[in-house]
């Protein structure tokens, strides 16, 4: 008699373990199914749609030289001793802010949601400084203006690249600088799910005079097409 409640125990246990196993696996692969399913209606819904990558153009640069009175011309023929002159003086009191407007065009069916940007202000390769674009979010059809403020802080122009950058202001009257950036965004989809990341590389050179605290040369280029 025990042996045979043993054997009945044992085989409710073993069929507990089967049914809950069983259940476990429907769930699984229920789970799996609705997977596939949003996968798949977001790319049909992708593929109707035909996603684009957002338009970005550089509207307007201003440049601010706090601190700094403007610099003398310097004759190439001078010393270079009078440049590093000028240089020095300068270093101490020389933040430099640029200001660019982008104007930023979604020409798509749906929204878009750009991820934060980081853009850095380069002299010869060397980085300077750096400004950012905070999250924000396009309605479909839609266009906007972007700004971001990049400052070169005193530190950075202490650098040996930073006094070389000086001493070209003060002889030649220009600056040549370059700003980079890769803004990121996302097509929201239906239910707030979002496509995959796509990245636009922005590229602008930009040339100041400290003189005349003014742009005088700007370009850009946007995934390698210039601007």
């Amino acid at each position: 008699m025990g042996s045979r409640h043993t054997n009945g125990s044992h085989s409710k246990d073993s069929s507990s373990k089967a049914s809950f196993k069983g259940c476990f696996c429907c769930l699984f692969l229920f789970v799996i199914l609705i997977l596939l399913i949003i996968i798949a209606a977001c790319l049909v819904i992708v593929l109707v749609l035909k996603p684009e990558k957002p338009q970005i153009d550089l509207k307007q640069v201003t440049v601010q030289i706090v601190g700094l009175s403007p610099i003398p011309a310097v004759d190439l023929a001078s010393s270079a001793d009078v440049a590093a002159d000028v240089a020095a003086a300068a270093a101490s009191s020389t933040p430099i802010r640029i200001t660019m407007v982008f104007a930023v065009k979604n020409d798509n069916k749906l929204g878009i949601k750009f991820t934060e940007t980081k853009f850095i202000v380069m002299y010869n390769r060397i980085p300077l400084g750096d400004g950012s674009v905070p999250e924000f979010y396009m309605s479909a059809y839609s266009t906007r203006s972007v700004v971001t403020v990049i400052v070169v802080n005193r530190s950075s122009l202490l650098q040996i690249d930073g006094g070389a950058l000086l001493r070209d202001a003060a002889i030649s009257d220009q600056i040549a600088l370059r700003v980079t950036g890769i803004p990121g965004a996302k097509i929201v989809l239906v239910g707030g799910i979002s496509s995959p990341e796509v990245q636009v590389a922005v590229d602008c050179s930009i040339t100041i005079s400290p003189r005349k605290q003014a742009v005088i040369n700007q370009s850009c280029s946007f995934d390698g097409v210039g601007v």
